[in-house]
């Protein structure tokens, strides 16, 4: 197996006095897709704020390609990690191949203007993510689904080595949550990522975390996580697990109580 590119190293976390991740450890192999999974309120978000800094973890207990991340500026941040977060609010309205140049920062000196080789990468993902023409479209004239796909291309344009992502099919219709998925696995790089539907989860993950009340409680490939046993211990509800025919992918298939 490939060198772990993040290790989480005993994370604990509290806000207000509550404790949210308790002892959490885990490890992203480089170059593979690990998604993670688990009911609302179990720790998920909060554990990728450690991770990209908007909490600020304890020291020596988050690293990235072995280096901790509380010692690293945001610039040499921005160039380990790219994010797509849950909210990404922004007081600016801006045209949108400004806003995905924002993610061309970390590979320019302070005040030096963007190269054809900065805009040829941003209007290259902005086709991507199916948004081509919007260049010069306000940002906040978007639809959610839109602005989550321009966040998505000022991401890719950031070619960080890691992209750390919270639930990004999040405001998607089901073409285009599957679009950024098969985007996403093209990378050239580690992907870490919350995911809310299990079988995206079981069709684009390499490895899966399941995650319950703070805890890490099982990692394992997709077949070895999405049990039956597993999703209605964690998720309470009843479900059965076949192979998809066409994808050859496990398949979930859910059970209402009747």
């Amino acid at each position: 197996m490939n060198h772990s590119f993040l290790t989480v190293r005993g994370l604990d976390y509290s806000i207000d006095g509550t404790e949210i991740l308790q002892d959490v450890s885990l490890e992203v192999p480089e170059g593979t897709f690990v998604g993670l999974i688990g009911p609302n309120g179990c720790g998920k978000s909060t554990l990728l704020k450690n991770i990209y800094k908007t909490y600020r973890p304890q020291k020596d207990t988050v690293y990235i390609d072995g280096k901790d991340v509380v010692s690293l500026s945001a610039k040499e941040m921005a160039r380990q990690a790219a994010v797509v977060a849950q909210e990404n609010q922004t007081e600016f309205d801006l045209e949108v191949l400004d806003m995905v140049m924002y993610g061309r920062y970390a590979h320019r000196r302070f005040l030096e203007k963007e190269t054809e080789e900065d805009l040829a990468i941003c209007r290259r993902f902005l086709e991507e993510v199916g948004l081509k023409g919007y260049e010069n479209r306000s940002f906040f004239s978007l639809s959610g689904g839109e602005k989550q796909r321009v966040l998505m291309a000022r991401t890719l344009a950031q070619e960080s080595r890691l992209i750390l992502l919270d639930e990004p099919t999040n405001h998607l219709d089901i073409r285009f949550q599957y679009l950024l998925m098969e985007i996403l696995k093209k990378q050239d790089a580690t992907i870490f990522s919350s995911v809310h539907d299990l079988n995206i989860a079981a069709m684009y993950c390499d490895r899966i975390l399941l995650m319950d009340r703070g805890r890490i409680i099982k990692a394992g490939t997709p077949e070895e996580i999405l049990t039956e046993e597993n999703i209605l211990q964690i998720f309470g509800i009843h479900a059965q697990i076949t192979k998809n025919p066409i994808t050859q992918k496990i398949q979930v298939y859910y059970i209402p109580k009747g």
